[in-house]
């Protein structure tokens, strides 16, 4: 009798089959009592992509490493999970068993560590110490960067040049006035310039932007200004092409459209912004829309995409052609070509080669047929991005443009909103209206993706920004680029007037809509400091609701809603103490007015007091307010909090006080500040806060219900880009409370 042929079945799903028997055979004899059994379980039947969560170890790895303030805390850190994996190992059978939860603590394990090595080891590669203290006198050097700002009328200058504290050559950044800068700036250009040069500010209060941490990164020991003429001693030879090609074009652009949208047409075009009116910036960033003002991955999206649409559309004209390559993969490469192009003419600065790297990675999947927007293609581009510029993690760029994007790909990758999406035979009418609404909605999603980020870094929060994107973005995207391209193309042979006009024309709409954004009643809220515990609730809540599947995912609502929650408690510190004691803030009525100590014409001071307060509005000076009383030397003004009050004695001169006088006052008051250092007579019953105690924490924000002093060194640790003395671990305790 004749027997029949099995089918062939591949070897590889024989080992599949034969492991998933295998698998639910130890599973009848797992103990779910035990919390690993629970842990199998969940991820076994949980449905998720597991790239993503490597990607999201590797960057809490990194922000752990930033986090921990000295080098033993990080070898504590590497050390515990190599604990955590061996204890791991020792504690689950050797029967190949929970192989879920083995692979899970392993790799998670190694992601952690390689972030956490991978900042540490480009700190100690390319950090690169600040000055001592301010310095006067002639820097001589290489210009490595030119930077103009016509709106702010200056040039911001980077220059490579030999301090006399310094062995080896440094970088650090000059402002020349217009007036003082002569032709010939260029970069490799070497110039001399008598400079007044100050280490990089580290935060002047807590929760405020660590332009020291920048400045460590990127190679930076010193900025400052010039105070006398700059002298131009040598060309630099034929170097800097681009960079001149870059300026000429700025300059063109800016002379075929004029204000604040030639400023925008030139950031487009090449990526300089520095001829955009300051008002016009601010009201940008009110709208939400100030993400379109930098060359990011919206811009070199758009080249790349405006590339491979117009190479595979040209091509397929080509029959000969069309029918023996295949188009993708050279509209691909063509696409690749402009993108890379675009990024270095724009200054290839780190957030644009990150947005072009990722791009990049979406054309390869487009020219292997693989889905090019999906959570592993992101995973991959994030993890390419923190491993060449981890100390990226933690700046709002790059949480920023990854959660825009994660935002997108998880909403339309949900069941409904595919559904939602979905193409039918229905009037035209009714798609666009259903286009617009998916459009309107994925903004939506966005802006709430992106709250959270606001908040932590600059303290506000743009209620009408999905609204003005979903007409910002289309029109500049569109609209705006595609004739500022057709313009200068035009401009070749005489014709690209037509163009510019209507380039500036859509660009005067783009600011008329931010300004009038911005000037809606609540435009902005603003929200005093959000501790590092907020934020990341936020960010476990976004990511668990992004990278899961299925109804598991809604379990991110809970610490969103938490951390919601938490904002509504926020409440302002009651003194904000610059870390050079100059500056001082109260917080007054009811946390409605921010009484300042000194009128500063500076906005760079009033704004940081403001935003790390939560407030908006002009501040108020001290001497002014009903309950202050000052003079030449001092200001006292007492503070009733829960009834209870504090009195606070304030420095404002630099006379001479005879020390009786001074130790008479400081008896009598709780806290006192000052910028120079105090003699131990003057002993406040709570708090001494002059330049020697200054020059230890840093900026102080204090509590005055809760009395409690949080200091900027407590967030620093031991990293090189500190300039304080050691810090003080947790919040800073004053050595007496009343």
């Amino acid at each position: 009798m004749a027997t029949k042929a099995l089918p062939a079945v591949p070897m590889g799903a024989l080992a599949a089959d034969d492991a998933a028997l295998q698998h639910k055979s130890w599973r009848k004899h797992l103990d779910l009592s035990s919390a690993p059994a629970h842990a199998e379980l969940f991820l076994e039947n949980a449905p998720f992509e597991r790239a993503p969560w490597l990607a999201v170890g590797l960057a809490f790895g990194i922000a752990a490493w930033f986090a921990l303030g000295t080098w033993w805390e990080w070898l504590a850190l590497l050390a515990g999970l190599a604990g955590c994996v061996t204890l791991t190992l020792a504690a689950l059978p050797a029967d190949g068993s929970f192989p879920f939860l083995r692979k899970a603590v392993l790799s998670m394990a190694a992601v952690l560590a390689l972030g956490a090595g991978a900042a540490w080891t480009k700190s100690e590669v390319v950090g690169t110490a600040p000055i001592a203290r301010a310095w006067v006198g002639t820097v001589a050097g290489r210009i490595t960067a030119v930077e103009p700002q016509p709106a702010e009328e200056r040039v911001r200058l980077t220059v490579a040049t030999h301090l006399p504290d310094r062995a080896e050559a440094v970088k650090v950044r000059i402002n020349v006035p217009l007036d003082k800068a002569p032709q010939g700036l260029r970069e490799n250009a070497t110039m001399s310039v008598k400079a007044r040069l100050m280490p990089p500010a580290p935060p002047m209060l807590p929760g405020g932007y660590d332009f020291a941490r920048a400045a460590w990164f990127s190679g930076l020991a010193a900025t400052g200004s010039a105070i006398g003429p700059v002298a131009v001693t040598g060309t630099g030879g034929d170097g800097g092409v681009l960079a001149r090609l870059r300026h000429a074009l700025a300059r063109h652009v800016e002379a075929q459209v004029a204000g604040s949208a030639g400023g925008i047409a030139a950031a487009f075009a090449s990526g300089e912004r520095g001829a955009i009116a300051q008002s016009d910036e601010d009201a940008m960033r009110d709208a939400g829309l100030t993400h379109l003002l930098s060359i990011s991955g919206l811009h070199v999206s758009a080249v790349i995409a405006a590339s491979y649409f117009l190479a595979i559309r040209l091509l397929a004209l080509w029959p000969w052609f069309a029918l023996r390559v295949r188009l993708p993969l050279v509209a691909a490469g063509a696409g690749a070509v402009a993108g890379v192009g675009y990024t270095l003419l724009t200054g290839a600065e780190v957030p644009t080669v990150r947005s072009c790297l990722g791009a990049l990675l979406v054309l390869a999947a487009l020219a292997l047929g693989r889905e090019p927007l999906s959570l592993r293609m992101l995973a991959l581009a994030a993890a390419a991005v923190m491993l060449a510029w981890p100390e990226a993690v933690i700046g709002p760029s790059f949480q920023m443009s990854f959660a825009s994007v994660l935002a997108i790909v998880a909403l339309h990758g949900a069941a409904p909103m595919r559904k939602f999406t979905a193409a039918r035979d229905e009037p035209w009418w009714a798609k666009t209206l259903r286009n617009l609404a998916a459009l309107l909605l994925t903004g939506v999603v966005i802006e709430l993706a992106l709250m959270p980020i606001g908040l932590f870094h600059f303290h506000r929060a743009g209620v009408y920004g999905a609204l003005a994107n979903v007409i910002a973005i289309p029109l500049t995207t569109f609209v705006s680029m595609p004739l500022i391209a057709l313009a200068l193309l035009f401009d070749a042979v005489g014709l690209g007037a037509p163009f510019w006009w209507l380039a500036g024309k859509s660009l005067e709409f783009l600011l008329a809509l931010a300004r009038w954004t911005a000037a809606q009643p609540g435009a902005v809220t603003m929200f005093p400091t959000m501790g590092r515990g907020l934020f990341l609730l936020f960010v476990g809540g976004g990511l668990w609701l992004a990278l899961w599947r299925g109804r598991v995912r809604l379990w991110g609502l809970i610490p969103a809603a938490v951390s919601a929650l938490g904002l509504a408690f926020l409440s302002p510190p009651d003194v904000l103490v610059s870390g050079d004691g100059r500056h001082v803030g109260v917080i007054e009525d009811g946390g409605r007015t921010l009484l300042m100590l000194r009128d500063e014409r500076s906005d760079y001071t009033r704004d940081n007091l403001a935003e790390v307060a939560g407030m908006r509005g002009d501040p108020v000076l001290l001497e002014t307010w009903p309950g202050a009383r000052c003079n030449d030397d001092f200001c006292a003004v007492t503070l009733v909090r829960d009834g209870r009050a504090t009195k606070l004695l304030l420095s404002r001169g630099k006379d001479y006080v005879p020390w009786k006088t001074l130790a008479a006052a400081c008896a009598q008051a709780d806290i006192v500040v000052a910028d120079r250092m105090l003699p131990r007579s003057c002993a406040p019953r709570w708090l001494k806060a002059d330049r020697m105690l200054l020059s230890r924490t840093g900026g102080l924000a204090i509590d005055l219900t809760r009395r409690q002093v949080d200091t900027v060194a407590a967030g620093q640790g031991a990293h090189g880009w500190w300039r304080g003395a050691p810090p003080m671990p947790g919040r800073f305790a004053p050595r007496k409370t009343q």
